[in-house]
């Protein structure tokens, strides 16, 4: 069984920055597709952004050029670098990891989760 704990997350002013954490279990993680995804009060889930074995990375049109995702394999950590946050950021931020190697963008498509971090971005 894979656990993921995120951490970083809080209130920041619009404009600011957080980075986002999240820690893994599992002697495979290298392998993992790794992702973020958040859900805002009375949305659905939303994918976020993607890395795979290779570090081939997609975003979000809406978080492109503002975050950036990443991972370290020696540390089974993978990390969402967010920059010049909005107030319609303001989610839970989920980390998820896929035992394929492949990427994709369904929440359906990831075997586990994380609790969650909230992000609160203030005007």
């Amino acid at each position: 069984q894979v656990q993921l704990v995120e951490s970083g997350g809080g209130l920041v002013q619009a404009g600011g920055s957080l980075r986002l954490s999240c820690a893994t279990s599992g002697r495979t993680f290298s392998r993992y597709t790794m992702a973020w995804f958040r859900q805002a009060p009375g949305k659905e889930r939303e994918f976020v952004a993607v890395v795979i074995w290779n570090n081939l990375r997609t975003y979000a049109d809406s978080v492109k050029g503002r975050f950036t995702i990443s991972r370290d394999n020696a540390k089974n950590t993978v990390y969402l670098q967010m920059n010049s946050l909005k107030p319609e950021d303001t989610a839970v931020y989920y980390c998820a990891a896929r035992e394929r190697g492949d990427s994709t963008r369904r929440v359906d498509g990831y075997d586990y989760w994380g609790q969650g971090t909230q992000v609160t971005v203030s005007s």
